[in-house]
This record gives structure tokens, C-alpha cells and sequence, in this order.
């Protein structure tokens, strides 16, 4: 296996799970096939199990492709449960083999970029709004000033500029945050209901008033 796949990869070898998990905290290979019989009990798979388990409490994102002998599918399907990524039987078919490795490298550098990406805009993001520039700071810290107060606030922009986001923010960061936000859109609801769905209807109280309706008011 080590000299069929030199040509594509950096090998690192280990002939049991001390050595194997040495090599892995210190190399962090984000690929690795495991030979689920180990010394100094190649006849079960304790070990190699206790391995697996090992290297994903170090690496959850690490590929592991288990190799298993022959007759052994329930151990490899116990194996994908805990965590592998795929598995093999002897004897090995090393062109498969490259396949497989290639598809496991190619989900592990994706996992890994959106792991990366998820801790950009974690620390980026101010509630859920992405801003880096001097105008977005500025929002944020308005956002900071207003919103533990207790005063009525006004915010002002074009359609699809994140109004609605803002005032999620402000809510999040006041003294009410434990309480609901009742959102609503005045310019989607009629002038004719419009009445009704801010301070709600009592039942019959005109045609088609068929139960009563609580309004938005005292939703909020």
C-alpha cells in the first residue's frame, strides 16, 4: 500500500495503536486507512476499534477508511457506525483503494473549509448581520448604544437593506430579549384589514369576522 500510493500522497506508517496515535496528534493527517486487527491482538478487532475511536475524539473530521479481512462485514458496518468513512476487505484493490481515498480527501478539504468558513462569520457577524466595513461598524455600534435603553427607535432604509435584522438585533441585546418580537409587514396587508391586524376583532364584529383575532399589539 505504502509504494502503490507514494506517487499521490505523503505516507506515514504504523504498525500498531500507540504508534498510530502518536503519529496522528503529531502529523494530523486528514486521511487514514486502519487495519481493524492490531498487535498485540490481531486475533479480534479491540484495538482497532479503541483506535478509531481515539483518532475521531482527536479529529472528528478525519477519514477513516477501515480494512478488514474477509467475512468480516458486520465489524466494517459496526466500524462505519462509529465513525469511519468507508471501509475494505483483503485482499486490497489498491486502484479502488485510490478512488476511495481520493472521494474521502475531497470531503474531508470541503468539511474542513466550511469549519473554517462557520469560524469566520461566527467571529465576523455581529447577531447574525455580516459587516466589515466602516459603515456596518457603525450600525453595530448604534445597534450597542440603543439597545439597552428604554426609548422608541426609529430605523430608517431602502427595501432589502436589513431593516428588519437591525431591529431583531436591537431586541436581542435589550432588556426584553427574554419576550417575543412581533414582526409585520404594513405595506403586504390591505388598508382595510390593516386596523384588524394590529388591534385584532372580536368575533361578528364585521362580515366574514368568523372568531375572534388577536391583534399584533397584544401578541407583542
Amino acid at each position: 500500500m505504502k509504494w502503490s500510493l507514494i506517487d499521490g500522497y505523503e505516507v506515514l506508517s504504523a504498525d500498531d495503536r500507540p504508534k498510530a496515535l502518536e503519529i496522528f496528534k503529531k502529523e494530523k493527517p486528514p486521511i487514514m486507512t486502519l487495519d481493524l486487527r492490531l498487535p498485540p491482538s490481531p486475533g479480534n478487532s479491540e484495538k482497532g476499534f479503541r483506535c478509531l475511536q481515539e483518532i475521531l475524539d482527536e479529529d472528528p473530521l478525519a477519514k477513516i477508511v477501515v480494512i478488514t479481512g474477509q467475512g468480516e462485514k458486520n465489524n466494517a458496518l459496526e466500524a462505519i457506525g462509529k465513525g469511519a468513512c468507508d471501509f475494505f476487505s483483503k485482499p486490497m484493490q489498491i486502484e479502488e483503494l485510490k478512488v476511495v481515498l481520493k472521494r474521502a480527501g475531497y470531503v474531508s478539504r470541503l468539511e474542513r473549509e466550511k469549519k473554517e468558513l462557520q469560524k469566520y462569520f461566527s467571529e465576523e457577524s455581529f447577531e447574525g448581520m455580516l459587516g466589515i466595513s466602516a459603515r456596518m461598524q457603525d450600525v453595530f455600534a448604534m445597534i450597542r448604544k440603543v439597545a439597552p435603553s428604554d426609548i422608541p427607535v426609529l430605523i430608517s432604509g431602502e427595501s432589502g437593506t436589513g431593516k428588519e435584522m437591525v431591529a431583531q438585533a436591537i431586541h436581542k441585546r435589550s432588556l426584553r430579549r427574554g419576550d417575543s418580537l412581533i414582526a409585520i409587514n404594513c405595506n403586504a396587508i390591505p388598508e382595510t384589514l390593516l386596523e384588524s391586524e394590529l388591534f385584532g376583532h372580536e368575533k361578528g364584529a364585521f362580515t366574514g369576522a368568523h372568531a375572534r383575532r388577536q391583534g399584533r399589539f397584544e401578541k407583542a
